[in-house]
C-alpha cells in the first residue's frame, strides 16, 4: 500500500507533506534504520555511522545523531527523513524543513508508545504493511505482563560523569514491566548527573548496566556498587524500540535473573 499523499501530523503534532509514495528514506536514530531496514530496506538510502542493525546494511552514512551532515542527507534528495525528538537536535531538523525536505519525528517514552509510534511511522507515513515483527513485539509483551515491582533500581547510562535514568524514560518503563523500579523516576530531569556516593545512599537493590550508550562490563560498572546485584543488560533490547522489541522481554528478563552483587 501506497502512502496517502498530503499533509499527515507526526508524534509532535507538527504537518509533514508525504508525497504519494515514499521511495526514499534516510533514518536519523538507529531504532527506526532497523525497524525500516526489516520492513522494506529498499526504502533506506541513507543513515547515521551509529546505524548498526542490520550488520550490512549499505547506505549512505550521514555522520551521528546528534550531528548530521545535513547538506549530505538534502543531496540525497529523500522523500522522507525519520528522526527522534530526544536523539535529534530541533536546529538540524528545522534546517532540513527549510530546505523542503519532509521530517517525521517520532517522540516515545513508554513501551506503549513505542509501538504506537512505530506504527504509525511505517503503515501511516511510509504507507507499508505492518511488519510481523511488530506484531511479535505487542505478542511477546503481552505475553510477559507486567511483573510486580519487587526492586528499586539505579540505571546509569553514562559513567564520566555518572548519569542515570530519570522521569519519563522508555527504558524506565520496560525495566518496570520487568518488575524494576527505577529509584530516580520521580526526578525532576530525564537523564540526571547524579555522584556515586548519592547513587549509594539511595541504597538500590539492583543496578542496571547497559551496555550502551556507556559500554557497562563486568570489569567497568558492578565494581563500584559493592554488594549490590549487578545487572549487566543489552543497550539494545533496553533501549532500542524496533525488531528487538519481539525478544526484549525474554532477553531482558534473564539477565535480571542472573544478577549478581558485586564484590
Amino acid at each position: 500500500m501506497n502512502a496517502r499523499a498530503g499533509l499527515a501530523e507526526d508524534d509532535l503534532g507538527l504537518p509533514v507533506p508525504l508525497p504519494a509514495r515514499v521511495r526514499r528514506v534516510v533514518s536519523l536514530v538507529p531504532s527506526l534504520t532497523e525497524s525500516i531496514a526489516a520492513t522494506a530496506p529498499g526504502l533506506l538510502v541513507g543513515a547515521t555511522d551509529w546505524c548498526s542493525h542490520p550488520g550490512d546494511l549499505d547506505v549512505t552514512r550521514v555522520r551521528g545523531t546528534k550531528n548530521p551532515d545535513v547538506a549530505a542527507v538534502i543531496a540525497l534528495a529523500p522523500d522522507l527523513v525519520v528522526a527522534n525528538e530526544e536523539e535529534n537536535r530541533v536546529p538540524d531538523l528545522d534546517a532540513l524543513r527549510g530546505a523542503g525536505v519532509p521530517v517525521w519525528v517520532t517522540v516515545v517514552r513508554t513501551l506503549d508508545d513505542a509501538l504506537s509510534s512505530l506504527r504509525r511511522m511505517l503503515t501511516g507515513a511510509m504507507g507499508l504493511p505492518e511488519p510481523p515483527w511488530l506484531t511479535a513485539a505487542e505478542r511477546a509483551w503481552r505475553a510477559a505482563g507486567d511483573v510486580p515491582g519487587t526492586r528499586r533500581a539505579v540505571i546509569p547510562v553514562w559513567r564520566k560523569p555518572w548519569m542515570v535514568a530519570g522521569r519519563d524514560t522508555f527504558l524506565g518503563d520496560v525495566l518496570l514491566r520487568l518488575g524494576v523500579e527505577n529509584i530516580y523516576a520521580g526526578h525532576p530531569e530525564r537523564y540526571p548527573k547524579i555522584p556515586l556516593p548519592e547513587l549509594l545512599a539511595a541504597a538500590p537493590d539492583l543496578v542496571v548496566l547497559p551496555d550502551e550508550p556507556y559500554r557497562f562490563t563486568a570489569d567497568d560498572g558492578p565494581g563500584f556498587f559493592p554488594g549490590v546485584p549487578a545487572a549487566l543488560v543489552s543497550g539494545r533490547h533496553l533501549t532500542w524500540y524496533g525488531p528487538s522489541l519481539a525478544e526484549a522481554p525474554g532477553v531482558l528478563a534473564e539477565a535480571l535473573r542472573l544478577a549478581a552483587p558485586a564484590p
